[in-house]
């Protein structure tokens, strides 16, 4: 093992685009937004346009930070320097953890998904199988990562891009469905919102979550090729995916199927291809959720074992990297920890466990209002003074308060949404032991 230094730049340019991709489709646009379409009506659309904005003034924020010194490993790294010592352990452990968590959660759903076409076979050989299979595509080389993630990512854009074509040409063909015709009327016709205020509020928090793990592709910045041409073309690139992926696919299937026909406790695209008489709709969508899930899966063992790298003392054991560059001893560890999850299935409820995948999400809200911190300190810094980058977050500092306030916003929506209450007050008690700890751990 080689001692802490620097980790291999083996990711291309469309490793990286398809990795931000991945960052911004997963199971809450497959899955999560049946519930947002029954609360919102089709002023989801808005919803996802307001919340997407602000995240690209994030994405364009970590941007910059990224391209202010590319030998940094991981984003994180820069709340160390410009919020302190302990804001960096505080945030560091806390993203280490919320990533664990979110692993977690998405072997579970990998086991789940298998049996809906092995109902006979144990969940839990599946999900040892999926978490031992993307351990070695992890340890064996950067780009095999990459690689994976690609055709994980080309999957979903697949589907959802299918899902556009038809609606187009449901469209242009004025074609008529078990549903009634299709028409752009659709969108309107039976209102543009469920009428329930509350209930719309709380659609902007389920949006936000849509876009959980956008960062991403921040933490494979430090094995880019070429950060500087690589990164401003994947962040400049997100408002776009956000129109197609999000925005898209979501009219699309609101023109088709008029939105007041959902149920929001099922997927909305395995509604619409049964509504136009797909009969494979379910294992298509089966299918498709499974590979989101095991992208997610997948980023999360590769974004825990460079958070265990980056927060590892040097000459650590963790603080060591392998013969192909790669912080193999973090992944392991990382990656057992994650196969306990095998047997929390076993001892807790499922609802226990969505409670701490709530928790999870809470706390990523917090980390990036201080990404946002730490860009205004970064602006105030001699490093910016002394900067040539032309890569900037344009408006700032304003643009930092606005999306601060925002994030702001979000949090306290969970805090009183009866549905989300008790989850964010663990997250704050979580912050306040985190905060103590962290005085007998980082020195002064």
């Amino acid at each position: 093992m080689a001692e802490k230094k620097s980790l291999s730049r083996s990711l291309s340019a469309r490793h990286v685009s398809m990795i931000a991709i991945g960052g911004t489709i997963g199971t809450g646009l497959f899955l999560g937004s049946g519930e947002s379409i029954h609360k919102a009506g089709p002023f989801i659309l808005v919803i996802y346009l307001i919340t997407g904005f602000f995240v690209f003034l994030m994405m364009r924020a970590l941007g910059e930070l990224l391209l202010s010194d590319t030998d940094t490993i991981i984003f994180v790294d820069f709340i160390k320097k410009y919020l302190g010592e302990r804001t960096g352990f505080i945030m560091g452990w806390t993203y280490w953890l919320g990533w664990l968590v979110i692993a977690m959660s998405e072997l579970t759903a990998v086991g789940t998904y298998m049996q809906f076409w092995f109902p006979h076979v144990p969940a839990w050989i599946w999900e040892l199988l999926f978490l031992g299979l993307l351990y070695l595509i992890n340890i064996v080389a950067v780009s095999a990562f990459g690689e994976t993630e690609f055709w994980f990512a080309l999957i979903k854009i697949i589907a959802i891009l299918a899902i556009i074509a038809t609606a187009v040409i449901m469209l242009l063909f004025h074609v008529h469905t078990s549903q009634g015709a299709v028409r752009l009327s659709n969108l309107w016709r039976f209102g543009v919102s469920s009428g329930n205020n509350w209930q719309i509020i709380a659609a902007f928090q389920m949006a936000f979550f849509s876009f959980l793990g956008v960062e991403f592709v921040g933490v494979s910045a430090a094995e880019t090729k070429d950060p500087l041409t690589n990164i401003p073309h994947s962040i400049n690139s997100v408002i776009m995916r956000i129109l197609i992926f999000y925005i898209g696919a979501l009219m699309a299937i609101m023109v088709i199927q008029p939105w007041t026909d959902y149920n929001a406790g099922k997927s909305p695209f395995v509604q619409v291809f049964a509504g136009i008489g797909i009969k494979a709709a379910a294992g298509i969508i089966n299918f498709v959720v499974l590979t989101a899930a095991a992208s997610s899966l997948n980023s999360s063992l590769f974004t825990t074992g460079r958070m265990l790298f980056s927060l590892s003392k040097p000459k650590s054991y963790f603080a060591q990297l392998n013969k192909q560059a790669i912080p193999m001893r973090s992944i392991t560890l990382s990656t057992c920890i994650v196969a306990l999850v095998v047997f929390i299935n076993y001892l807790f409820p499922e609802g226990a466990f969505k409670l701490i995948t709530s928790v999870a999400s809470a706390a990523f809200l917090i980390i990036y209002m201080f990404l946002m911190i730490t860009h205004i300190k970064y602006r105030q810094s001699i490093d910016y003074q002394q900067s040539k980058q032309l890569f900037k977050l344009p408006g700032a500092p304003y643009t930092d308060y606005l999306t601060i306030i925002f994030m702001a916003i979000i949090f306290l929506i969970l805090l009183f949404n009866p549905e989300t209450t008790i989850t964010t007050i663990i997250t704050i008690v979580w912050f306040v032991i985190i905060s103590l700890l962290s005085y007998s751990q980082v020195k002064s």
